[in-house]
């Protein structure tokens, strides 16, 4: 401790002497330190220099973009590179991968690759955040990934506190909401796809109206499944819809066949109805205009009208009566008379 004080004119206390406080820090006369303590001055004059070298500069990835803060305010945004800061931690950097594609999984894990190549899966079963109960009571097992990106990364980083957390409870509220609002075997089989875009634009919507920097890329739905519990009869359900519809799809290929030829059948038949009729008709304005011009020849010469038409008549009908016997009295055979078919048939067998 120091002793020796000047006392001022008043009585008051004045400043120390210089040369007794060296000396009561271990330094000896002329004010020259010891060898031990330079050495240490030095050494530790070195790892303050070392210490600001490294921490005047880093290094930002191509797919990273760095928020630069100074005593706890945002300062800068860099690009990817190698920048300088104020270093001894006056200006502290966090890293943001913002051009990066980062994803999260629902209802199961991903572990990595294996060494043949294919992508190794947890054995955990994570059903609290997979297993849903749908709009028809049924449970199903979902399981999907959510693929983002960081749009701004000072929102990203003090916005809210656990962004990545909040985005996965958004994710399950709004997968379990939508899941439930539609019947299982839609979700199974044809639904899927709308539930997708659903799922994606209401995220969206939700993180816009939190303001937190990230924009949701894609949803999408990997394992649909029912539990194992109930997968049985889930089989023989879906194996009875499928047994419909190969019914409904034979049954409308019956239509499809049936319908065709009763409709050609139909236009035949009507066809045939309106050919006969223009035949009736036509025939009968023929005739018509036969007996008009017979009518007429009749009236100029009737002698010899009506001996042709007798001619013609006698014509027409003597080949359909066939052959004509006349028996007389006394006679043993009867005469053939009139035997109009007899040079037809001879001619039938061959004979002059």
């Amino acid at each position: 401790m120091i002793q020796s004080v000047k006392s001022g004119p008043q009585g008051q206390s004045g400043p120390p002497d210089l040369k007794a406080v060296l000396a009561s820090l271990g330094f000896g006369g002329g004010g020259k330190a010891p060898a031990g303590l330079g050495s240490i001055f030095l050494i530790a004059m070195l790892i303050l220099l070392v210490w600001g070298v490294l921490t005047s500069f880093y290094t930002v990835q191509p797919e990273e973009r760095a928020v630069v803060k100074r005593f706890g305010a945002v300062v800068a945004i860099t690009d990817p590179g190698l920048h300088f800061r104020i270093p001894f931690g006056i200006d502290q950097v966090q890293l943001v991968a913002t051009e990066r594609v980062l994803k999260q999984e629902f209802g199961f894990r991903t572990e990595g690759t294996r060494e043949s190549g294919r992508t190794g899966y947890s054995s955990e079963a994570f059903e609290d955040e997979s297993l849903m109960l749908t709009g028809d009571l049924n449970m199903i097992d979902v399981e999907w990934v959510v693929q983002y990106r960081i749009s701004d990364p000072i929102k990203f980083l003090y916005r809210m506190r656990e962004p990545t957390r909040t985005l996965r409870d958004i994710s399950e509220s709004v997968m379990r909401r939508i899941v439930g609002n539609m019947l299982g075997s839609e979700v199974l089989t044809i639904g899927r796809v709308e539930v997708q875009r659903k799922a994606r634009e209401e995220m969206q919507l939700i993180l816009d109206g939190y303001d937190v920097g990230i924009r949701i890329s894609t949803v999408e739905m990997q394992d649909v499944v029912p539990p194992p519990a109930v997968q049985p009869a889930f089989n023989e359900v879906n194996e009875a819809r499928q047994e419909r519809e190969r019914m409904i799809n034979e049954a409308q290929k019956r239509v499809n066949q049936e319908i065709p030829n009763a409709q050609g059948q139909a236009l035949r038949m009507i066809a045939e109805a309106e050919g006969y009729a223009t035949e009736r008709v036509n025939r009968a304005l023929g005739e018509s205009v036969r007996f008009t011009a017979v009518l007429r020849e009749y009236q100029r010469v009737p002698e010899v009208t009506r001996s042709r038409l007798y001619l013609e008549t006698l014509n027409e009908v003597l080949p359909k009566i066939g052959q004509v016997l006349v028996v007389q009295d006394g006679q043993v055979g009867p005469l053939p008379l009139l035997d109009v078919n007899r040079g037809s048939a001879r001619s039938a067998g061959g004979q002059p």
